[in-house]
């Protein structure tokens, strides 16, 4: 006999994670099927940088516990320069976190399948109506929720979702002790988040140093293999090259080690989705690209797109006819353009902008960014036209113009 339940979540990352945490507190059945075993979850998806905000842990309710570093500031970098801004944040220890997320949901009611490989839907009718998995286990809900990520075989089955591989990102990242946060010449990095914008180091996208505690740090490298990788990468060098080219060079890791068997690496795609829901189902978190585009943050992004799938399945199941027709669930594409991520298409174009940018202009950007007033640069960071257009220069026209071209092509 085939199991039913209200909802399934196929991934139990912080987007399916959450969403099993609010709809089991609200008393519905809920399964959650993850891939990885419960002994060794979260190992092979434990692909976070986890640097996240107060508004997040706020939010979320999310304990100091699962906190590595509370940092105080978040610094920019260009090859020659620096920009320091006040940001509280929170580095968090990822696999803690998630397996808090597990043990939260639990506590209220929701099962949670491990060893259990998600790999098709079960339709009826042209509609999906459970989920295949491990071969030839079903289970059947009222609602679906793909939340495994790029992978996304339920959300790529349906149609849901295209991920583009020129809109792919990939990132690796070590852990390191016995780093100097303070050298001369550089950024105080103690208590920081710090992300650099060098194409030496990360072509077409970024490398970062998280303090998290004493002389410990999380550093890594991601980019797009878009049109900035390609103009500025170094022939036959991959990411692992790129990261060890930084710390070969940078006086920063002189003395520095890499924590032996901690090693993040992984995926996201930075695309403005299509569609996110459609009968029976919805697609959070990676799943749909809902990484920050310009700051790479992704766990608020996540953990806010499993809440309004949350919302919109209470919403419908809550209904004496519950229905769950793609016209109903397609209030959850509306509150994630609303809520989760907001003018989205106007910072992906910054964000690709950026990426297209030289290193020169890096550290010019760098040194405008002391006279630019903070209200203005909070207003470009969410994607306010008028803002944005503030921070150009007559230089940048020629990379404005190669964007939109690019833009308007696909």
């Amino acid at each position: 006999m085939t199991d039913i339940y209200d909802v399934i979540i196929a991934g139990a990352g912080p987007a399916g994670g959450q969403a099993a945490r609010d709809l089991a507190s609200r008393g519905y059945d809920v399964c959650v099927l993850e891939t990885e075993s419960e002994d060794e979850f979260p190992s092979r998806s434990n692909k976070s940088t986890a640097g996240t905000f107060p508004s997040t842990m706020a939010s979320f309710n999310i304990p100091d516990e699962v906190v590595m570093n509370f940092t105080d500031d978040v610094v920019l970098e260009s090859p020659n320069h620096h920009f320091r801004r006040h940001q509280p944040g929170a580095v968090l220890e990822f696999a803690d976190f998630k397996n808090w997320l597990v043990d939260e949901s639990r506590a209220d009611g929701a099962e949670y399948r491990f060893d259990a490989r998600v790999s098709k839907p079960v339709m009826e009718g042209g509609e999906i109506v459970g989920v295949q998995y491990n071969g030839g286990e079903e289970v059947r809900a009222e609602i679906i929720i793909d939340a495994t990520g790029p992978s996304a075989p339920l959300a790529k089955e349906l149609g849901v979702c295209e991920l583009k591989r020129e809109k792919q990102a990939i990132g690796i990242e070590f852990e390191f002790e016995g780093m100097d946060m303070n050298p001369d010449g550089y950024a105080d990095l103690r208590d920081t988040m710090m992300l650099r914008l060098d194409h030496d180091i990360a072509p077409g996208g970024y490398s970062w140093i998280f303090h998290t505690g004493e002389d410990t740090a999380k550093v890594g490298v991601c980019y797009l293999q878009n049109e900035g990788h390609r103009k500025n990468a170094q022939t036959g060098f991959t990411i692992d090259d790129y990261l060890q080219y930084w710390t070969d060079t940078d006086p920063r890791f002189e003395n520095a080690k890499r924590i032996e068997g901690i090693q993040h690496r992984g995926s996201a795609h930075i695309q403005l989705p299509s569609r996110m829901s459609t009968d029976n189902f919805m697609a959070i978190g990676d799943t749909v690209p809902t990484v920050d585009p310009l700051w790479g943050e992704g766990i608020d992004k996540c953990m806010r797109s499993g809440r309004m799938a949350a919302a919109t399945a209470d919403r419908v199941l809550t209904h004496s006819e519950r229905d769950t027709s793609a016209s109903e669930l397609a209030i959850y594409d509306k509150l994630w353009h609303d809520r989760v991520a907001p003018k989205a298409k106007n910072r992906l174009f910054m964000t690709e902008m950026l990426y297209r940018a030289s290193n020169e202009r890096y550290d010019a950007f760098m040194e405008d960014l002391h006279s630019i007033p903070e209200k203005r640069l909070n207003a470009a960071n969410k994607g306010n036209p008028l803002a944005m257009l503030g921070l150009l220069k007559f230089e940048d026209i020629s990379t404005l113009l190669s964007t939109a071209k690019h833009w308007f092509a696909n």
